[in-house]
């Protein structure tokens, strides 16, 4: 149980993670991603015919995945690999802070500039769309959170890998990760695979024990006007917070114990 002086700080850590990652002009990408996505925007409204206001949430929801989840591969991958070259953990440690604390304290710091991340472009996004003339549903609000969840998925994934494996091969990992967790349903829905017991059974291991990400993708519902059921965005939400703090506690198991000479 944490306690007053351990949340203390815990957000202390954060508050410095975050305006660290700020100060390295992160943002400044983000701001660059929003201009791009601006004039695509622009670009696809002025040659699309039919229904441009779907093209420019289409292209808005998609760059504010890809460079989302890009963020939270890239500045998780060094979430302690950075701080013990850097040798800051050591001088962290060596004061009255839990391992566990200064984990905790760091991915929230981390969080927190996903959700600056995806408030921005959500914003860039949202007001092409109804300047074009597209109207507003609750579905596309959940879309955003949903890509803001898959986001600090991704990065309590790549923050587990960094603790057990080097950079690189975290990143890697997480990518193959990232991949097969939005392919797999469409992969068992294959004759091939229907056809083998064998494919499948590995496939609903890996479904159990992995992140499936579709679920969290919620374009195609959005784009054709399709419904879907509040319980399964509710069911969705409490899998992707359940499953991303689960991997969160394994990591602190694993840092607590792990040696950092």
């Amino acid at each position: 149980m944490l306690n007053k002086n351990e949340i203390q700080k815990i957000s202390t850590i954060s508050y410095y993670t975050a305006k660290e990652i700020i100060k390295s002009k992160i943002l400044l990408n983000t701001l660059i991603i929003g201009l791009g996505l601006f004039v695509a925007t622009y670009v696809a409204y002025s040659f699309t015919y039919g229904a441009p206001d779907r093209v420019a949430l289409d292209f808005g929801l998609g760059t504010l995945s890809i460079s989302t989840v890009g963020i939270a591969l890239f500045i998780g991958a060094g979430i302690i690999s950075n701080e013990i070259d850097s040798r800051t953990v050591y001088l962290v440690i060596s004061r009255p802070v839990s391992r566990y604390s200064f984990l905790l304290g760091k991915l929230i710091g981390l969080f927190l500039v996903l959700a600056l991340n995806v408030i921005i472009l959500s914003l860039i996004t949202l007001s092409l769309y109804f300047f074009i003339g597209g109207e507003y549903t609750s579905l596309i609000s959940w879309a955003i959170f949903f890509i803001g969840l898959e986001a600090a998925l991704m990065l309590a994934v790549v923050s587990f890998f960094s603790l057990i494996t080097s950079k690189v091969m975290s990143v890697i990992l997480s990518i193959v990760v990232y991949i097969v967790g939005h392919a797999i349903d469409g992969t068992k829905l294959v004759t091939f695979v229907q056809k083998r017991p064998a494919i499948e059974f590995i496939l609903d291991t890996y479904h159990f024990i992995l992140p499936g990400f579709y679920k969290l993708n919620l374009k195609d519902y959005i784009l054709y006007n399709q419904t879907i059921e509040t319980s399964y965005l509710i069911q969705t939400s409490l899998y992707g917070i359940i499953y991303g703090a689960a991997v969160v506690f394994i990591s602190m198991y694993i840092f607590e114990r792990k040696n950092l000479d």
